[in-house]
C-alpha cells in the first residue's frame, strides 16, 4: 500500500470516473486502474463497484476511503510544517462562499488579503451550501463560507458573525409609517423569495412561518436567484422582501429609507468558515477568517446569540 494508491483512489471516489481521476492525477487511465486493482489485490477487497456507472464504492470501500482521505491529510501535514517554517504564506486556497454572502463580503476583503500574502493563491467560487458542503467533503474544497448549523459531524464550523435580517419595502407600502417592522407586518404585504435550494429562502419561511399556515395561496408571488432582483421587484411592482444586512451596505440615502429594522429580538442568521473536521492549510484559513473579522463593522462582532432571534 503506498499514498499514491490512496490518492488513486480518492481521486477516483472523488470524481466517480477513472477517467477522469486519471485525468486529476496526471496519469493514464490504465496506470491509475492498474495501481488502484493492486490496491484491491493487496487488501483482498474490492473497493469500487465498477458495474455501476458511475463508479461507486463498496460498502467495505467506504470505509477504507474514509481512512484512506485521513492518511493522505495526515502526510500532507508533512509539507505544511516545511512550509509554516518558511514564515510565508504560499500555494492554493479553495473557497466556496454561498451567494447571499459572496458579492457583499468578498469585495471588501479579498483585495487587502492578496496584497498582505501575494503568494497564496486564492480561488473562489459561488456555490449553493448543498454543494459546499459535498466539495468540502471530497477535499474539492478547503473552506466555505456557509449559513450555519449545518449539521455536519465531519465538518467543523468556525463562527464569524450573525447578520440581521431586515425588510425592503415599497415606497407605496403602509409600513413606511413604520420606524420599526414585526413579522405580522411583513405578512400583510407580498414577498419577494429567492428560488428553492437558497438557503436564505428557508430562512426567510421561518421568519414569516405564520403566513404559510394561514394564507398559503397568498403568500408568495415570485421566485428568483438573486438579492438584487428581489429589490427591484419591490421597486418596480411593490410588496416587500427580507435581505441579509450586508447587501444593504451600498445603499443610496434614498434606498435606505425603504429599509426597516426588525423590532427587538431581531431575526438574524449565523455565518461562519466551514472545514473538514481535520483540515489542512491551517494558517492560510485563520489568516482569511481573521481578514474577514477585521472588515465586519463593530455591530456584528458584538451580538450574540442569545441577544437575537437566530433562524436556521
Amino acid at each position: 500500500m503506498t499514498l499514491v494508491q490512496l490518492e488513486y483512489i480518492i481521486a477516483v471516489d472523488t470524481y466517480r470516473s477513472f477517467v477522469a481521476a486519471a485525468e486529476k492525477c496526471f496519469v493514464t487511465q490504465p496506470t491509475l486502474s492498474m495501481q488502484v486493482q493492486k490496491l484491491e489485490e493487496s487488501l483482498g477487497v474490492r473497493i469500487f463497484d465498477r458495474s455501476k456507472q458511475p463508479v461507486v464504492p463498496t460498502e467495505i470501500g467506504e470505509e477504507i476511503l474514509r481512512q484512506a482521505r485521513i492518511a493522505v491529510q495526515e502526510s500532507q501535514k508533512i509539507k505544511e510544517l516545511v512550509t509554516n517554517r518558511k514564515g510565508e504564506l504560499e500555494g492554493d486556497l479553495k473557497i466556496g462562499v454561498i451567494p447571499t454572502i459572496a458579492p457583499y463580503l468578498l469585495p471588501k476583503v479579498l483585495g487587502s488579503f492578496m496584497e498582505k500574502y501575494p503568494k497564496l493563491r486564492l480561488h473562489v467560487w459561488e456555490y449553493t451550501t448543498e454543494k459546499i458542503i459535498r466539495e468540502l467533503k471530497v477535499g474539492l474544497l478547503d473552506c466555505g463560507i456557509l449559513s450555519t448549523p449545518i449539521h455536519e459531524p465531519t465538518l467543523q464550523e468556525h463562527l464569524l458573525f450573525y447578520e440581521t435580517f431586515v425588510a425592503y419595502i415599497s415606497k407605496e407600502s403602509e409600513l413606511n409609517k413604520k420606524k420599526m417592522v414585526t413579522a405580522n407586518d411583513v405578512l400583510e404585504e407580498k414577498l419577494w423569495l429567492l428560488n428553492e435550494g437558497h438557503c436564505m429562502r428557508n430562512q426567510v419561511l421561518n421568519i414569516c412561518s405564520r403566513k404559510k399556515s394561514t394564507h398559503p395561496e397568498e403568500a408568495f408571488e415570485y421566485n428568483t436567484g438573486s438579492i438584487e432582483t428581489l429589490k427591484r421587484m419591490v421597486d418596480t411592482n411593490a410588496g416587500v422582501t427580507i435581505m441579509p444586512e450586508l447587501s444593504i451596505g451600498m445603499f443610496s440615502v434614498e434606498e435606505l429609507d425603504q429599509v426597516r429594522y426588525f423590532k427587538s429580538p431581531e431575526p438574524v442568521r449565523e455565518i461562519s468558515l466551514v472545514t473538514q473536521e481535520n483540515y489542512l492549510k491551517r494558517k492560510a484559513i485563520e489568516a482569511f477568517r481573521s481578514e474577514i473579522l477585521a472588515i465586519l463593522p463593530k455591530r456584528f462582532k458584538s451580538r450574540k446569540k442569545k441577544e437575537v432571534m437566530a433562524i436556521d
